[in-house]
């Protein structure tokens, strides 16, 4: 199942597409897509209503770039987004750092997600804004020291797309921790869809593809992570509780400004494209703040 969330900031509808690919109105069964709708049993009921033939449809949300109505975020308002840095192999070697041991790891305001299809801000006294093409992890139960990797695929309650925004300066040149890099507002666009993982299948295999101005930039493949989905939900579950909506973004290829000397870093008027198979596509353009 995708699901999505249809409307303006902070009144977004409930949403499901059907077969043929119509958004249908889920607010019979939900007030919204969020960890109370993902861990008490939301998705069974919206799957028998889907089923069932019982769903309405929804307006029709906004394609990129094009008219309709706007696409918000496909999880309303995640307690907290875990970010892993330096997790594929070519990302690593092409900045020029070594892999990690272990998972690095960074959190994320929650504040600083928007739809996929958002303006991004580039913030005041930035130089060194960058890109960053994710796959998402949506939690869909608390999970606390999971024990294997099966149990933490059974706390996943789908996936969707990240963009991981970073102002490298801010990240690098400024002393202390990556957070402020990673926290200025607009800097985590998610979305169109949050897919199911029955619907996404194998997720060691999924290709990931990011242009600027329609220039390919980023492409490469989650074959490539350091470590895998399953590997990061139970590793995070050993050092905090993950909460239903909580949604962990999984690190991302070589392609960014940052390791390729022959790219600038983004502008106001620059555009974002990115896409993950199975989950849709996201389109941004950049403002300045």
């Amino acid at each position: 199942m995708k699901f999505l969330r249809i409307g303006p900031p902070g009144a977004e509808r409930p949403a499901v597409l059907g077969a043929d690919g119509t958004p249908l109105d889920l607010s019979a069964i939900t007030p919204d897509i969020d960890g109370a709708f993902l861990s008490g049993g939301g998705v069974e009921r919206a799957r028998a209503a889907l089923t069932a033939g019982h769903l309405r449809p929804a307006a029709p949300p906004q394609a990129a770039g094009g008219a309709g109505r706007r696409v918000g975020a496909p999880v309303a308002t995640p307690g907290k987004i875990i970010g892993i840095g330096l997790n594929y192999t070519d990302h690593a070697a092409r900045t020029g750092a070594a892999p990690p041991t272990e998972p690095i790891v960074f959190i994320k305001p929650s504040d600083t997600v928007v739809g996929p299809d958002d303006d991004v801000l580039i913030p005041r006294g930035s130089s060194k804004t960058d890109h960053e093409v994710e796959l998402a992890v949506v939690i869909g139960r608390t999970a606390r020291y999971l024990a294997d990797c099966d149990e933490a695929a059974g706390a996943i309650a789908g996936y969707t797309i990240a963009n991981d925004v970073t102002e490298r300066e801010f990240q690098f040149e400024r002393g202390g921790q990556w957070d402020k890099g990673k926290s200025c507002e607009t800097f985590t666009p998610l979305g169109p869809w949050l897919v199911t993982p029955d619907e996404v299948g194998d997720v060691t295999s999924l290709g990931l593809r990011l242009t600027v101005n329609g220039t390919a930039a980023q492409e490469g493949t989650t074959r490539d992570m350091i470590f895998g989905v399953h590997h990061l939900v139970r590793y995070l579950s050993r050092f905090m509780a993950l909460r239903p909506g909580d949604v962990v973004i999984t690190g991302t290829p070589a392609g960014v400004a940052m390791g390729s000397p022959d790219r600038s870093f983004l502008r106001p008027g620059d555009v974002m494209e990115l896409e993950v198979d199975g989950l849709g596509r996201q389109r941004q353009r950049l403002v300045a703040a």
